[in-house]
């Protein structure tokens, strides 16, 4: 069977551009506040489980991009790990960080370290958008890939789609999604409305079914459903993904 525990990696899709930039623009921190609806430091941490066992914790995290960086960037971080209870058969560490435009939230550099079981995979790819490639490794394996306009990596799809202004239900929207070495075309849909509450609150959602061609690294058998937040923040307070026997759900717990 599929990990019980896997990344929560959440794969989403956009197609609206964010807020542009000033030729004064105000130092990379200050200015993704201003741009964006989520800030630096912002951390979201979401409790996993797996036929209603607790299965792990997994982070979302907004930091400031390391000094020197060529140009305005922030860095988004996402961990996830098995608990306890679970790693004693199937234990996970995964790690991964996307290095993004502070203006456009265009990929530059992805790493991924995952630890799932006895799979280890280590990706390392700088995203060369105005030449249209993706080069990398994988392993240790170095390769070179084409690429789409515009295309995303699987963990800052998810901040550029928290840009969109409105989500009527019965939107559709597609993005490019390089992953593992491969191009593919993910595609959103809105399903409806509801109204859900949790430690975080209660708020309007709107549910959102994401149609994955790849198994990805939330080693899904199906498709994701996410319910997010219907307002500026779009908060992803819910999340649900069929394995080969069951779901793993993560719900969120803190915010910060």
């Amino acid at each position: 069977m599929a990990a019980p525990c896997a990344a929560i990696v959440f794969v989403w899709l956009a197609g609206w551009p964010s807020a542009g930039l000033t030729d004064s623009a105000p130092p990379a921190g200050q200015l993704f506040q201003q741009a964006h609806p989520f800030v630096v430091g912002e951390r979201l941490t979401y409790a996993l489980s797996y036929l209603a066992v607790q299965a792990g914790t997994a982070t979302m995290e907004v930091h400031p991009a390391p000094a020197g960086s060529p140009k305005p960037q922030i860095l988004l971080v996402n961990t996830a790990k098995s608990s306890t209870f679970v790693s004693r058969v199937f234990p996970v560490d995964n790690r991964v960080e996307s290095y993004v435009d502070a203006e456009t939230l265009a990929p530059q550099h992805f790493v991924f370290h995952r630890r799932e079981g006895k799979k280890k995979n280590d990706f390392d790819v700088t995203f060369q958008h105005a030449d249209g490639k993706a080069r990398g490794t994988k392993d240790g394996e170095a390769y070179a890939q084409t690429i789409p306009v515009d295309t995303h990596d699987v963990l800052s799809c998810l901040y550029y789609f928290r840009n969109l202004p409105s989500l009527q239900p019965g939107a559709r929207s597609v993005i490019n999604i390089h992953h593992d070495k491969k191009n593919y075309k993910l595609e959103l849909v809105a399903e409806g409305t509801e109204r859900l509450s949790g430690s975080w609150g209660e708020a309007d959602t709107i549910r959102l079914l994401v149609i994955m061609p790849f198994q990805g690294i939330f080693l899904n058998e199906g498709n994701i459903r996410v319910w997010v937040t219907n307002d500026a923040r779009r908060l992803p307070v819910l999340m649900q993904a069929k394995v080969v026997i069951g779901s793993i759900v993560a719900k969120l717990v803190q915010q910060g």
